[in-house]
């Protein structure tokens, strides 16, 4: 029996492109290139009879060039006027934020300021729940569910229709925005090392235990040798709630419920393809949060939270 024939679409990676309208070129592009147009048309028209053509061309050629760079360029995913306008953002922003969520004091008339004071940091969430939901700073709660991957090329063409046709019944059953986050995060051997090498003491066998000892240096070697990185997806899932009276505490407890039952409709529906789901508790959102807003950064696990009381300490002190 013939396997029907695979179901292949091309999705952009970049979903929010812009359509195209005339040329292979968005609305954008066109209103800048005729923006720049018109000026040059412009200054051509005033001053043809007054300046000679040479003088008119170095006028005229810089400012289509520069139109034309910002229409048509790109950097860092971003097209240049976007760019251009964040890069005049961030030179006009301060540099120095401070976590102030009250706001930042005057000093008293009597004290002499040099300098600027430092601007509140404005973080998008504003607490993480013993439950793991994050209540937003613009409003609403969001849920963090981390998931697996599975491979897509190495199953049958009706094994790929079945997946596309689960993914596909899960995205139709979405009443809510749902955001789908793949990121990119450098693994560390060293914990995996040390176990091996544990468990290699209280093996039976010498020859096992030997090895697992070369495993495990194996393992180390190549945890030294290059950068290893693990792919991990996110799907954010996020509720709004209602604008209705009522205490504002009460509102965000019925949206973190009603969140994470869509998360743990997630998880059921998910888990008809083959990945494996978990929503991330108080603490495995820190962390992702953490390494999403610091992302060279050294985050170690078991941190302390800011209200939490330290009541004992791990190591020895000389």
């Amino acid at each position: 029996m013939n396997e029907p024939e695979p179901l292949i679409m091309n999705i952009p990676a970049d979903i929010n492109t812009p359509d195209k309208i005339a040329y292979g070129l968005n609305v954008r592009q066109l209103l800048i290139i005729a923006l720049t147009g018109g000026i040059a048309a412009a200054i051509y028209y005033l001053f043809h009879q007054l300046l000679p053509v040479i003088i008119l061309a170095a006028i005229v050629l810089p400012l289509v060039a520069l139109g034309l760079s910002v229409a048509l360029g790109r950097r860092d995913g971003l097209s240049l006027d976007r760019f251009a306008l964040a890069a005049l953002l961030h030179a006009r922003a301060r540099k120095r934020l401070v976590a102030a969520p009250e706001g930042v004091a005057e000093p008293p008339r009597w004290c002499r300021l040099r300098g600027k004071l430092p601007t509140p940091l404005r973080l998008p969430v504003r607490a993480i729940r013993t439950d793991g939901a994050l209540e937003l700073a613009g409003g609403g709660v969001a849920v963090l569910v981390e998931t697996s991957t599975l491979s897509f090329h190495l199953r049958t063409a009706s094994e790929q229709a079945a997946l596309v046709g689960a993914f596909g019944r899960w995205l139709n059953s979405l009443d809510a925005p749902v955001q789908i986050l793949a990121r990119t995060r450098p693994a560390d051997l060293s914990d995996l090392v040390d176990t091996v090498e544990r468990q290699a003491e209280v093996l039976p066998h010498a020859a096992l235990a030997n090895a697992a000892r070369e495993h495990a240096g194996y393992l180390a070697e190549l945890n030294a040798s290059c950068e290893l990185l693990t792919r991990q997806v996110l799907v954010v899932l996020r509720d709004h709630p209602a604008t209705t009276r009522g205490r504002r505490s009460v509102r965000r407890d019925a949206s973190a419920a009603v969140v994470l039952r869509r998360a743990a409709e997630a998880e059921r529906s998910l888990a008809a393809l083959g990945v494996a789901t978990r929503v991330l508790d108080a603490v495995a959102a820190s962390q992702v949060l953490a390494e999403c807003l610091d992302p060279g950064g050294r985050h170690p696990l078991g941190q302390a939270l800011p209200d939490e009381l330290i009541t004992s300490t791990t190591g020895s002190t000389p």
